[in-house]
C-alpha cells in the first residue's frame, strides 16, 4: 500500500514542476513579446501581440472609398491565382533589361559581391522565336502561318514588317514607331539594341532578400524620397522609414500632419513611392534567406523581419500606414489594368511568341483577368487629380511625370544587380499604369483592326505592367500568411 502511495506522490511532484516550469516560460515569453500601448491600459479584450500588425489594417483607405476587406477577397481569391499563372506564361517570363547601365548620380562603387545578388541572363537560344523579332508581329496573324525555315532566316523576316501586310496597314506601324519613339514616358527607357541588354528569365530569377542592405540601399532609397516626393522644406527627418539615426520627437504617425498639406496629386504621389517600397519589402521578408547548408539553400518567411518592418510597436505606428500605402498602389495599378482592356481586347492583338497554343492561352487568360477586373465595383477615381485650371494642371502632370522618370533613373544606382532587375522592372510597370492613366482619351479612341499613333505599349511595357501588378498581387497574398504565421506564433 505504501509503494503506491508513494508511486502516486512521485507522479504528483513531477506534474507539479512541469505546470510551474511551462507557466513560468509562457509569462516570461508574452512578457517579451507584448507591445507598448502608452495610450491605453492592457485589457484582456485587446489584440494579442502577434497580430498587432494588422489590427488597425482594417477599413476605407484615405483618398478613396475602397476598403482594405475587399481588396483581400478580391485578389486573393480571383485574381492572385490567375495573375501567377498569366506570368509563367513565355510572353511574360523573359524581360529584356540592361544591368550594365552606370548610376547617373554618384560613382557605382557599391556593387554587391553576395552570391544572391547575382542575375542569371537567358541564352538567345533559349528565347521563344517570336519574342526575339520585336514588336510588330504580337499583332500580326501571318507570322503564325510562316514556313519553317532556319533560325537565322526567321529571325530576319520576324524582325521586319510582314510583307504580306496592305499599304495602309504599314503606314500605320511606321506612323506608330514614329509616335513611339517622340512619347513621353514615365520611365528613363532601356535601350533593347545596346549589346549589353540581356533577356532574363524571371522564373528563374526570383525576387529575395540576397542580403544587400546597409549605406548603398540606404542611399538608393534616401535619394528616391528625399528628392522626389515633393517633400516640404520645413520636414526635417528623412522620408525613407529605414533611415538611421531617427529620434522620438518626429517619429510616428504625428509626422504625416505635413502631408495632408498637400495637394491630392503630390500626395498620390509619395503614397505610390511607400506602397512599392512597402511591396518591395514584403517580398523580402516572404522569401529570406532561413538556412544555407550543403549547397542548399532554405528561403521562407521571416516573421521576425516582417514584424521589424511593419508592426505596429516596432515602428511606432507607421507600420499600417505602409501596408495602407500598399493597397493603395494595387488600387492605381488596378485601375490601370481596367482602362488599358480595351486595347488588348481588339482581335488582332495577339501576345506573339510562335506557338500558336500558347499565345491563344495567354490572350485567353489575360482577358479573363480583365474580365474580374471590370466586375470590381470599387476602382479608384482617377478623374479628380489634375483637374483644375488647365495651365497649372499641365505643369503639375509634367512635373508628376519627370519626378518618376528621374526615380526609374535612380534605380540603376541599386548595387544588387537582382535588386536591380527587379527594382528596374516594378518601376516600369508603375510607369506604364501611369501612362495609361494619363492616356484615357487615346485609348477610347484606339482602331479596332489597326495601331493607332495615339497610344501604343511596346512589349517590354506589357511585360513589366503585367509582372509589375502580379508583384503587388503577390504582396497583398502574402499578407494573408503573415496574418496565419503570426496567429499560429501567438
Amino acid at each position: 500500500m505504501w509503494r503506491v502511495t508513494l508511486k502516486a506522490f512521485a507522479v504528483l511532484l513531477l506534474a507539479w514542476f512541469f505546470g510551474n516550469f511551462v507557466l513560468g516560460w509562457f509569462q516570461q515569453n508574452n512578457v517579451k513579446t507584448q507591445p507598448e500601448h502608452k495610450e491605453q491600459p492592457s485589457t484582456a479584450t485587446e489584440s494579442p501581440a502577434d497580430q498587432s500588425c494588422f489590427c488597425h489594417l482594417t477599413g476605407v483607405l484615405d483618398d478613396c472609398f475602397c476598403d482594405v476587406e475587399s481588396i483581400d477577397v478580391f485578389n486573393n481569391f480571383k485574381i492572385y491565382p490567375r495573375i501567377k499563372r498569366l506570368t509563367e506564361k513565355d510572353y511574360f517570363r523573359y524581360y529584356r533589361v540592361n544591368l550594365k547601365r552606370p548610376c547617373p548620380f554618384w560613382p557605382d562603387d557599391a556593387q554587391c559581391a553576395i552570391k544572391d545578388c547575382h542575375v542569371e541572363p537567358c541564352p538567345e537560344s533559349k528565347i521563344p522565336v517570336g519574342i526575339k523579332s520585336g514588336n510588330y508581329n504580337k499583332y500580326t496573324q501571318a507570322a503564325n502561318t510562316m514556313p519553317d525555315m532556319t533560325d537565322c532566316e526567321q529571325a530576319k523576316e520576324l524582325g521586319a514588317i510582314n510583307s504580306t501586310l496592305s499599304n495602309q496597314t504599314k503606314k500605320a506601324f511606321a506612323d506608330w514607331a514614329r509616335h513611339d519613339d517622340a512619347q513621353d514616358h514615365f520611365c528613363e527607357l532601356d535601350d533593347e539594341t545596346s549589346p549589353d541588354a540581356e533577356y532574363v528569365d524571371l522564373l528563374l530569377n526570383p525576387e529575395r532578400f540576397t542580403g544587400y542592405k546597409g549605406p548603398s540601399a540606404w542611399r538608393v532609397w534616401n535619394s528616391i524620397y528625399e528628392e522626389n516626393c515633393f517633400k516640404p522644406r520645413s520636414v526635417y527627418r528623412p522620408l525613407n522609414p529605414l533611415a538611421p539615426s531617427r529620434g522620438d520627437d518626429d517619429a510616428g504617425e504625428g509626422f504625416y500632419n505635413w502631408l495632408e498639406g498637400l495637394c491630392l496629386e503630390k500626395r498620390v504621389f509619395y503614397r505610390l513611392i511607400s506602397g512599392l517600397h512597402s511591396s518591395i519589402n514584403l517580398h523580402l521578408c516572404a522569401e529570406y534567406l532561413l538556412d544555407e547548408g550543403w549547397g542548399r539553400s532554405v528561403w521562407g518567411p521571416n516573421v521576425q523581419e516582417f514584424r521589424q518592418r511593419f508592426d505596429t510597436a516596432e515602428t511606432k505606428g507607421e507600420g499600417t500606414r505602409r501596408l495602407k500605402n500598399l493597397y493603395f498602389l494595387y488600387l492605381i495599378e488596378l485601375r490601370a489594368l481596367y482602362k488599358v482592356a480595351p486595347y488588348f481586347e481588339r482581335a488582332f492583338v495577339n501576345l506573339y511568341t510562335g506557338n500558336v497554343q500558347e499565345d491563344s492561352a495567354t490572350k485567353e487568360l489575360l482577358l479573363q483577368i480583365f474580365n474580374e477586373i471590370r466586375a470590381f465595383p470599387m476602382h479608384f477615381d482617377e478623374k479628380s487629380m489634375f483637374a483644375g485650371h488647365k495651365t497649372e494642371a499641365k505643369i503639375l502632370k509634367e512635373e508628376f511625370r519627370l519626378h518618376f522618370k528621374n526615380i526609374s533613373r535612380i534605380m540603376d544606382c541599386v548595387g544588387c544587380s537582382k535588386c536591380r532587375l527587379w527594382g528596374k522592372m516594378q518601376t516600369q510597370g508603375l510607369g506604364t499604369a501611369l501612362k495609361i492613366l494619363f492616356s484615357e482619351k487615346e485609348i477610347q479612341n484606339l482602331p479596332e483592326h489597326s495601331p493607332s499613333k495615339g497610344f501604343q505599349l511596346t512589349r517590354p511595357e506589357i511585360v513589366a505592367l503585367i509582372n509589375g501588378f502580379a508583384r503587388l498581387s503577390t504582396s497583398i497574398h502574402q499578407l494573408h500568411n503573415f496574418r496565419l504565421l503570426l496567429k499560429e506564433n501567438r
